[in-house]
């Protein structure tokens, strides 16, 4: 069965991509599962992370149905792993999704990747009609939070808006223990997944390759394993 997880957070700067290139590798290499990543970021970071997509602006026009989803989505080095690439035409698909008016585009979309086991959104920032297209798709919404007032300030908003529609999984995200503040947040909320603030991330980030690839036997690299399997267990549930 194909299950979708959103990766998405309110507030920008906390990880997310980062989170998202990395789930989809561990659901690919770790699990085996045939996963899409599907970069819906007008800053295409985890494109660029992945793969080399060929130029020209046309992810927008998967969802006036101009181009097949299928038929633009990239191989990438890992066999199980296939990427849907962003570019800059999706500064604009906020208002394109608004004057179409229709709720399920993204949900619908999806289908067309049914052969796959897990799909893994990379959500761009903010409460936007593309936010809402990500609701009524995933199974679970995964958010990272720094551990800061305004972090967990936008984590508790998306919580609201949510309303229990979907699944949320906060993850702490961007751990530096030695600090207060974070170790405060740590034993705030000690159930949630822990992804540290790490040279392997940075360096694997630099090499354009996940952390588990870069970087194997890192203590990043086993953070976000586990955090893959807090994943698989909200699905199962």
């Amino acid at each position: 069965m194909t299950r979708t997880i959103a990766v998405y957070s309110l507030k920008g700067g906390v990880g997310k991509t980062t989170l998202a290139v990395n789930l989809a590798w561990c659901a690919a290499e770790r699990s085996a599962r045939r996963t899409l990543l599907w970069d819906l970021d007008p800053q295409a970071a985890a494109s660029w992370m992945l793969a080399d997509a060929p130029g020209g602006e046309r992810a927008s026009a998967v969802f006036s149905r101009d181009v097949g989803p299928e038929r633009l989505a990239l191989p990438t080095a890992w066999p199980r792993l296939s990427l849907l690439p962003a570019d800059a035409s999706l500064r604009d698909l906020d208002r394109y999704l608004h004057g179409l008016d229709k709720k399920k585009r993204l949900a619908r979309l999806l289908k067309a990747f049914g052969d796959r086991d897990r799909i893994v959104l990379d959500c761009p920032p903010g409460l936007t009609e593309t936010t809402e297209q990500v609701i009524r798709a995933a199974d679970l919404v995964v958010v990272p939070v720094v551990p800061s007032a305004l972090s967990r300030r936008a984590y508790e908003e998306v919580v609201r808006h949510l309303g229990g529609r979907v699944p949320v999984l906060p993850v702490h995200s961007m751990v530096d223990r030695r600090r207060r503040l974070h170790a405060d947040a740590l034993a705030a909320d000690p159930d949630w997944p822990v992804v540290p603030m790490a040279s392997a991330v940075e360096a694997g980030a630099a090499a354009r390759l996940p952390v588990g690839a870069a970087a194997p036997r890192s203590a990043a690299a086993a953070a976000l394993a586990a955090l893959w399997q807090a994943v698989e267990r909200g699905l199962a549930t």
